[in-house]
């Protein structure tokens, strides 16, 4: 796909609007949550699991646990 095909098929996305001038500059910078480090025993295959994701397994341990978090919150 040359770069014009890839330009026209994004801005024929009406999921993905073009940012424009206005919308950087209404835009806020939201950093994200410190997180904090802990030692957890986690069941071996569990964590193989996690692992054999790759890269970034960690975050998406704590994605799941976020959401477990979220549904019992209410």
């Amino acid at each position: 796909m040359t770069d014009e095909e890839a330009q026209a098929a994004a801005l024929a996305d009406p999921d993905a609007p073009p940012l424009d001038e206005d919308w950087f500059a209404r835009a806020v910078v939201v950093p994200p949550k410190r997180k904090q480090s802990i030692t957890l025993r986690i069941d071996s295959d569990v964590l193989e699991f996690f692992r054999a994701g790759g890269q970034g397994y960690q975050s998406r341990m704590n994605a799941v646990l976020r959401a477990y978090k979220e549904y019992h919150a209410g």
